[in-house]
């Protein structure tokens, strides 16, 4: 069992119509975990607040039911205020985050009155429309990152990582990355032993690094072309050849410049870049679920060298092959 530890701390999970399911029952499902760490009934009380006590119809279709109101919250000590996100997508598949100015200004009150204040993946919209991310550096889900720099120049945006803390505001990025962040918070109250112990009880990493980025190759956006989705196959099942701009061409049939314009065009990137990528990818799933040295993790992989696999790594990730791997490994 865990430390005891006396206090209490009050939790309040902002919802409203539309809201994103997971980023409103992540951390409550974390901090519930703790309960079982600890030697009585300590860590966190949660409340779900809204601006009724109507339920509340969340963007998969399931009704949650407040346990208060914003205006019954007034006067009471809150530790922590997490804003969960929503989401509009068009017919073209377009994302954007939905911000809701009653939303924005029942947070823009909460928030002086707690002791911090995190965002759950686009929920950083709302935060930045009540003005608690100005001058900070702040994350939210890659599909709505440029969004966010785009209407608060004010703010950092860096769409990489799985979460950021700046001073007392937490900004967390996908919507899973909500148990990361959660296991961050309870890191920092009870400490690592506890957050190590509701990892293993949640079957989750511990602990991914918040700089860890939140990308990988099979996340990246759905390619427009069948052309496009040919080479990014043939990429992943010829990832222990050269797979130069040269060879990457012949295999579709095209010329060199025209291959570098799609790979910038359709993806972003170089095809340099998105090898790379993608061999690191492979290279994550390896040391996670497999016993290979490293040697041979960076032979499959198309590395070659642990030297090779190294630096990809250091550059991809900011950690060796070596920390990868007692970090996540799986079993």
């Amino acid at each position: 069992m865990g430390r005891r530890n006396t206090v209490e701390r009050l939790v309040v999970v902002v919802v409203f119509d539309r809201v994103d399911l997971l980023d409103v029952t992540g951390a409550p499902e974390v901090f519930s975990l703790l309960r079982r760490e600890l030697d009585g009934p300590t860590g966190y009380r949660v409340l779900i607040a809204a601006e009724t006590l109507d339920p509340v119809t969340t963007s998969a279709g399931v009704r949650v039911l407040p346990d208060t109101t914003f205006g019954d919250l007034a006067g009471r000590g809150i530790d922590t205020v997490i804003v969960p996100g929503a989401v509009s997508v068009d017919e073209y598949r377009r994302v954007a985050a939905l911000v809701d100015p009653e939303v924005v200004r029942r947070v823009a009150e909460l928030a002086p009155r707690a002791r911090r204040v995190a965002s759950v993946c686009v929920g950083a919209h709302i935060l930045a429309a009540a003005g608690l991310l100005d001058g900070k550096r702040a994350t939210t889900h890659w599909s709505t990152a440029a969004q966010l720099a785009a209407e608060h120049p004010e703010i950092e945006v860096d769409a990489d990582p799985i979460f950021i803390r700046d001073g007392e505001v937490w900004t967390g990025a996908g919507i899973s990355s909500c148990l990361d962040l959660a296991l961050a918070l309870v890191a920092e109250d009870f400490g690592e032993a506890l957050a190590q112990k509701v990892a293993r009880q949640l079957v989750v990493y511990l602990k991914r690094p918040g700089g860890q980025s939140q990308f990988s190759v099979p996340l990246e956006p759905v390619s427009t072309t069948k052309r496009v989705d040919e080479l990014r196959h043939h990429i992943t099942e010829h990832l222990t050849e050269p797979l130069t701009v040269a060879d990457l061409a012949e295999s579709l049939h095209i010329g060199d410049r025209q291959l570098t314009r799609i790979f910038k065009q359709e993806l972003g990137t170089t095809p340099a870049a998105y090898v790379e990528a993608a061999r690191v990818e492979a290279a994550r799933n390896r040391l996670e679920t497999a016993d290979d040295t490293l040697a041979r993790v960076a032979s499959t992989c198309g590395f070659g060298t642990t030297d090779t696999l190294t630096r990809a790594f250091r550059r991809s990730l900011g950690i060796t092959p070596g920390e990868y791997r007692q970090r996540f490994r799986i079993g």
